[in-house]
């Protein structure tokens, strides 16, 4: 028989095993999965010659790979030397990243692609997977080929919930804002962190008239227009002053999967410059990905990794000249 001592200090030590054992056995936690899963892949599509998306885009992309601790790609229009050229219109660079990525974030601007790269775009969009688009993806295409009209108009209606129809005047570009931003709905998670803003983007007509928003947009945020010229040419019937700017819909594939999809008309480079814009943005984008409950109360931290500078809105040769893709921060 063991001595009392003895039997006590096995005792001890079958408890000390048991309860070793027990521990290692817990479930992971939250944070714990969330720590070990997949890191998203997002891939940035830009190509647009007014916006400076090629400014703008990096820079969301900068902040979702610090925020989500996202894998980030950003593509471009690239000249023959592979310098940024958003005015070439027939090509974009790394589209084939799409192939393997978990969100597509496009803000194109009347591209003429070839079937290739445009394949690219569309073949993603049918796999069901997450889309956000901005202001100028409503034609995101403009192809001249009657045989290709479909992608003009009628693809980015169904994808994004509208097609180009006008917008109330080109007003103080960049000088004033020319927007009032206020909240339609506001239990979405998209607008934690939201304060009405004044934007710099004039605003974009989606919805009334003779126009409707596609499908099941669910409008989240309105502008109003301070200056008009629908308004000066007594045309607010068709094209009333307030506007959706910011809405969520589905995209159900022809596979049958079913796409979440944030779209915004906002996108005026200095837009980005505003906090709540790029709060916007990036709670969209985790919301997309299907992260909503990862969205704090105040709204995705948005803090600028590095000073965004933008060049102004406009045409021609307005943007940043001589520039390379660069890594992102």
């Amino acid at each position: 028989m063991l001595k009392k001592p003895i039997f006590k200090s096995l005792v001890l030590i079958a408890t000390i095993i048991l309860f070793t054992s027990c521990k290692e056995e817990k479930k992971p936690t939250v944070d714990t999965i969330e720590k070990t899963e997949r890191r998203p892949h997002i891939v940035f599509v830009t190509g647009d010659e007014e916006y400076r998306s090629e400014e703008s885009m990096p820079m969301l992309a900068s902040i979702a790979k610090r925020e989500l601790n996202a894998k980030v790609t950003v593509c471009y229009a690239l000249d023959s030397l592979g310098i940024i050229d958003p005015n070439r219109i027939d090509h974009i660079s790394n589209l084939e990243a799409l192939e393997n990525a978990d969100l597509m974030v496009i803000f194109t601007r009347f591209r003429q692609l070839p079937k290739k790269e445009r394949d690219y775009i569309a073949n993603y969009v049918e796999s069901g997977k997450p889309i956000v688009g901005f202001r100028t993806a409503t034609h995101a295409f403009n192809y001249e080929d009657p045989s290709l009209a479909y992608w003009n108009n009628e693809w980015p209606t169904k994808v994004f919930g509208q097609q180009w129809i006008t917008h109330h005047g080109h007003f103080d570009d960049g000088k004033f804002p020319v927007t009032q931003i206020t909240k339609i709905d506001s239990s979405s998670v998209i607008l934690n962190g939201f304060k009405p803003f004044e934007a710099y983007s004039w605003l974009y007509h989606v919805d009334g008239g003779d126009w409707k928003l596609y499908g099941d947009s669910k409008p989240i945020l309105q502008g109003h227009s301070l200056k008009s010229q629908h308004q000066m040419d007594g045309n607010l019937d068709k094209f009333p002053l307030t506007n959706p700017v910011a809405w969520t819909k589905s995209y159900t594939a022809e596979s049958g999967g079913k796409s979440r999809v944030f779209f915004t008309t906002l996108g005026h480079p200095y837009d980005f410059k505003i906090p709540e814009v790029r709060k916007i943005a990036m709670n969209g984008i985790f919301w997309a990905l299907g992260k909503e409950k990862g969205i704090p109360d105040n709204g995705v931290n948005v803090e600028l990794n590095t000073p965004y500078e933008p060049n102004n809105s406009g045409f021609g040769e307005k943007y940043k000249r001589n520039r390379k893709p660069q890594p992102i921060l």
